[in-house]
């Protein structure tokens, strides 16, 4: 039966990929729901704005301009869950996991028609990471995602797919990739955990790191912030890669929530 599945659902990844190549990665400068596994917006057709108090408790590195409510943040959330219980995954494939599940509450993906569009590189440094990892076909959306208790065939990420780029199109996010330099460079800007998505991330890590300082934050959130942030972001500008090597949490408080619920 895993056999088959496997054969059945490599058979029908060329056209996911066809399908989200075609569809995604144009800007419209308003919330557009990503269709697919994605909960719709409910914010559709307005521009990306700050959260509303409390209602991004995940993500919340894009709480202050973001098409995201609790709906896309609850399906994140339990994903991770998932993954940290059932699918056996890693510390540094949860925490990897994590940044490509919220890339649908960054103000820069939510514009953009299709799924969410990922950097081939973070792509590759997930599949490394996860490769292990445990995953099922969700019958109701048809993408791969974390094995679940109610799960019948789960199997390791390497028994799915093969690459990282087949990982994030299985899971419903469409990929870019380059062939030169030049194209290389306009995937570093285009794609989320290219350089538009970092000087975004490391901007708003800058801004609710103040907060916690000056005590707009409060202390219990000062965890959303652990590891050298700073010293990642500057390694990456560096290098003009995504190396995506994370020693902490940067983005949520995901983990621990999934810690306490397990």
């Amino acid at each position: 039966m895993r056999i088959f599945s496997r054969y059945f659902f490599l058979m029908f990844l060329p056209f996911l990929n066809f399908l989200f190549l075609h569809a995604g990665g144009k800007s419209s400068g308003v919330c557009i729901s990503q269709g697919g596994r994605f909960p719709p917006f409910s914010s559709e057709g307005k521009a990306p704005k700050k959260a509303a108090r409390d209602a991004l408790r995940f993500c919340r590195v894009f709480r202050k301009r973001t098409c995201c409510d609790v709906s896309q943040t609850h399906a994140a959330l339990l994903s991770i869950r998932k993954l940290s219980s059932y699918g056996e995954g890693s510390q540094d494939c949860l925490q990897l996991w994590e940044l490509v599940e919220c890339s649908i509450c960054d103000p820069l993906v939510g514009v953009q028609h299709g799924p969410p569009l990922i950097c081939s590189s973070l792509c590759d440094r997930l599949y490394q990471a996860c490769s292990t990892a445990y995953f099922a076909m969700d019958a109701k959306t048809q993408a791969l995602s974390p094995c679940g208790a109610g799960d019948f065939v789960c199997g390791r990420a390497s028994e799915w797919v093969s690459n990282g780029t087949e990982l994030c199109r299985a899971s419903g996010f469409s990929v870019t990739t380059s062939s030169s330099s030049e194209e290389e460079e306009e995937e570093l800007s285009s794609c989320y955990g290219g350089k538009a998505s970092l000087d975004y991330i490391s901007n708003s890590w800058k801004n609710s790191h103040s907060d916690i300082v000056s005590g707009r934050e409060h202390k219990d959130e000062s965890f959303l912030f652990l590891g050298d942030f700073r010293q990642w972001i500057y390694d990456m500008q560096l290098n003009k890669r995504v190396p995506w090597a994370v020693g902490g949490m940067v983005l949520t408080a995901g983990l621990v929530f999934a810690r306490l619920f397990n």
